[in-house]
């Protein structure tokens, strides 16, 4: 596998205050581009950054451009990932996302991977005026368009249902040709298998199981081998899964250090995928409201949750007396809600070098290409997270990394073996 590092810039509001230290949003900003910079030293091989609007605590990840383009200045080698762009026109128009992209990819030297999505959460869809209904076929003709933009001279022109625009030469161009590798969040096995079958990256951005990951392997290839017809003009047959990550010296010292980490993600994650400005009562006639765009601290709720509710399911200790089917018993049947309740557990990536390695060691043997892990949440400390980068990428990633050069490439070629499609893929 390949490895790489994942960012919400989570920020949680102060205990008993709903504003924030006014510096806090720079400490923030400072603290991820130092655990980046040297996680580039280490030899991890991508960066992914989510892009979100109003989501305060969970992600203050609004503008990943501007994250990204500093990074292209103080990196030397680590991939820079839009982990994504939220595609519907009417919070990016393509042709920006155009610009911006092939941008970032020139003064990078060539590092950008495209990730694209549709929206989740009702703050941001109604935010931007954007269809819950609709998000999913905008995200389809706004990628297809945006891919022609970066490698058509000129664009010719479209008229589309969800924008229009003259003939143009949208400049400047990628570096990476014919464009940067695409990629799509894939929290669900529907939309892993539909990035196949467009021949685009799959982000899993579910938690999934190394036993998922190895029976989504095996239909993803299946379909880019039988199934696929390009959105763009090159493949990228891949597969990310997302893991809650801490490391030190023991694993009793990582879940101490990985604190509320995981269950706060979790439960601000869950509050905006349930959360609207407003909602109906029970009765389905008053208007009423929960979150408090500027005053609500989502923060202080999760403290106030009784300490078993907030991490009962994360110690690591309970994982380890627990067979892979008795875990499996406690989770909920309903896909997303199963996400959330794997996001908030101590996960395979949390723990000693040793416990990490031996666990991460069964994405590997389900032919995982790339994990990205989550360092940065909840009320963490940034020292720890810099020890946590160091510990892995000195004393696991190494190893993993001679693997892929050699066993897992060899691997992806047998898999990919009389796929007549351009490939343009970092993995």
């Amino acid at each position: 596998m390949k490895f790489g590092l994942f960012y919400e810039l989570q920020l949680p509001r102060p205990l008993g205050d709903a504003t924030w230290d006014p510096d806090a949003e720079r400490r923030l900003f400072e603290e991820m581009f130092e655990q980046v910079e040297l996680a580039d030293t280490l030899g991890y091989d991508y960066v992914f950054f989510v892009e979100h609007h109003f989501l305060e605590e969970y992600a203050h990840s609004s503008a990943p451009e501007i994250a990204l383009a500093a990074l292209s200045r103080t990196t030397k080698r680590i991939r820079l990932g839009h982990g994504v762009i939220q595609m519907p026109p009417g919070m990016n128009h393509p042709v920006r996302v155009a610009e911006r992209i092939a941008a970032l990819d020139v003064v990078s030297g060539g590092r950008v991977e495209f990730g694209t999505g549709e929206g989740t959460s009702d703050s941001e869809l109604d935010g931007f005026q954007v269809s819950r209904a609709l998000k999913k076929s905008m995200w389809e003709e706004a990628t297809r368009e945006c891919v022609k933009m970066l490698s058509q001279t000129p664009y010719p022109g479209y008229e589309g249902e969800f924008f229009s625009m003259p003939q143009r030469n949208v400049i400047p161009k990628p570096l990476q040709k014919p464009h940067p590798p695409l990629w799509v969040a894939a929290s669900r096995r529907e939309t892993t298998l539909l990035a196949a079958r467009f021949g685009i990256g799959s982000l899993g951005f579910g938690f999934e199981t190394p036993e998922e990951t190895a029976i989504r392997v095996e239909e993803y290839y299946r379909l880019i081998r039988e199934e696929c017809f390009p959105i763009g003009e090159a493949i990228n047959p891949a597969l990310l899964v997302l893991n809650q990550f801490m490391s030190a010296k023991t694993d009793e010292e990582a879940v101490r250090r990985s604190a509320n980490g995981p269950g706060f993600f979790a439960y601000s994650l869950g509050y905006y995928s349930t959360t609207r400005g407003t909602q109906r009562d029970a009765s389905g006639q008053a208007l009423i409201e929960r979150h408090r765009p500027g005053v609500t601290n989502i923060y202080q709720e999760f403290d106030a949750l009784p300490q078993e509710e907030k991490d009962g399911r994360t110690q690591l200790r309970e994982a380890r007396l627990l067979t892979q089917e008795q875990i499996a018993a406690q989770e909920p049947e309903s896909e997303t809600a199963r996400a959330l309740f794997r996001a908030a557990r101590s996960g395979s990536a949390i723990g000693s070098p040793a416990t990490i390695r031996e666990n991460i060691k069964r994405y590997e043997d389900a032919h995982l290409d790339v994990m990205v892990l989550n360092a940065q949440c909840g009320d963490r400390k940034h020292e720890h997270i810099m020890e946590a980068i160091e510990l892995f990428g000195t004393q696991v990633l190494p190893e993993f990394r001679e693997r892929h050069e050699t066993t897992h490439r060899r691997w992806r070629e047998q898999q990919l073996a009389g796929v007549e499609y351009p490939i343009n893929s970092s993995v």
